[in-house]
């Protein structure tokens, strides 16, 4: 009789640690503390090493993110991931929250994203200017004019000119200039890339037309090809450059810290120092001003 008491009371117990077990097994277990506060900082992109740099393909093609990318990790620790677009892509992928900052050269557009909100902290970093490069021969006989005057000879004597056609800064500006003077550009002489600057430069070169470059990119590219400068010096060719933060209250996703560290890099003394003298070695000239600090209307003075 004894033997089956124990028995029983061994199976009791038995019993007893295994629907104990098994309602520990249902009950949700939280998470530690800091994986809670792990998983909220990845969401929010605080504690993440990459920048996602969405910029135009001047600042790639001239060589100065060659310079300043490698500069910026070893200060900050973060890795940079260049997204090398025109400016309207770049513009575009800080509106769909796809980047976390951006490097860029039109201001109408600029200011556009920063009053949809999708953009904050808009700084001056730097400018250089446009210019209208082409053939030796200069087959419309534009060389010197008014930047105006030139593209209405262009068009009227039907010349060639590649355009990017890519919604870039400098797409954008050529356009603007075709309104100034007065003339829809279309026919066979006028002819679209969709590329960046440097390859809209050899395709320019290669059928002996004309188009409109940031200075930079020519000057880094002008071993490449055998075009001239037509026309420089217009008050309505210059160019600036702005960076500002995608906003990380409206994209949860943006690297927040990340984005701030690189604009903090760029507006910094040290980097402006970079900027002012990119180019002077090899070219004579530096291929971007330093602006840090400034304002547009003291640029364009």
């Amino acid at each position: 009789m004894f033997k089956k008491t124990k028995l029983w009371a061994i199976m009791l117990i038995v019993l007893v640690l295994v629907s104990v077990a098994a309602g520990c097994a249902g009950e949700k277990q939280e998470p530690p503390k800091e994986e809670k506060k792990a998983e909220q900082q990845a969401a929010s992109g605080v504690g993440k090493k990459e920048v996602i740099l969405a910029t135009t393909t001047s600042t790639v093609d001239s060589g100065l993110l060659d310079v300043l990318k490698p500069d910026f990790e070893k200060k900050t620790g973060y890795n940079l991931t260049i997204v090398s677009v025109g400016t309207g892509a770049a513009l575009a992928m800080g509106e769909k929250g796809e980047a976390d900052v951006l490097l860029v050269h039109s201001p109408k557009d600029e200011l556009k994203l920063v009053k949809s909100g999708a953009a904050i902290n808009r700084q001056l970093v730097m400018h250089n200017d446009f210019i209208l490069v082409g053939p030796a021969g200069d087959p419309a006989k534009i060389k010197g004019k008014k930047i105006t005057d030139a593209f209405k000879d262009i068009a009227a004597r039907k010349a060639v000119f590649i355009s990017r056609g890519d919604e870039s800064g400098t797409h954008k500006k050529e356009l603007s200039i075709w309104e100034k003077a007065g003339i829809r550009p279309s026919g066979s002489w006028y002819q679209e890339t969709g590329t960046g600057m440097g390859a809209t430069l050899g395709v320019a070169d290669e059928k002996g037309g004309y188009t409109l470059t940031d200075r930079a990119t020519y000057l880094a590219q002008k071993k490449n090809n055998k075009l001239e400068i037509m026309i420089e010096g217009d008050g309505a060719l210059l160019n600036i450059y702005h960076v500002m933060q995608v906003n990380p209250g409206k994209f949860s996703k943006v690297n927040a810290e990340g984005a701030k560290a690189f604009e903090d890099y760029m507006l910094s003394k040290e980097t402006q120092d970079i900027i002012s003298k990119f180019g002077a070695d090899k070219f004579g000239q530096p291929l971007f001003f330093a602006d840090a600090g400034k304002k547009e209307e003291e640029v364009a003075k």
